[in-house]
């Protein structure tokens, strides 16, 4: 018979991929607001109408260790 913990193990592992995705959205949000956008959501309305693919994990590293890449990726998103 299964234990309690192995038959629930996965929730937490579900829970943590959404404490991720949400301290990328604070960080992403945070930066933007830093270079003139008003919310991440008008953001990335404005990547995916560019067709830009870059996902979450990926911008928020961008924004957290490489500013400047960071910041051209805004500049091509905002032109």
């Amino acid at each position: 018979d299964e234990g309690h913990s192995e038959r629930h193990h996965w929730y937490h592992r579900r829970d943590k991929k959404t404490v991720y995705r949400q301290l990328w959205i604070v960080r992403l949000n945070a930066a933007l607001r830093d270079l003139g956008f008003k919310s991440y959501s008008t953001f990335i309305a404005q990547m995916k109408a560019k067709n830009i693919g870059l996902d979450r994990k990926v911008l928020a590293t961008f924004a957290a260790t490489e500013p400047e890449v960071f910041g051209r990726i805004v500049d091509q998103v905002k032109g």
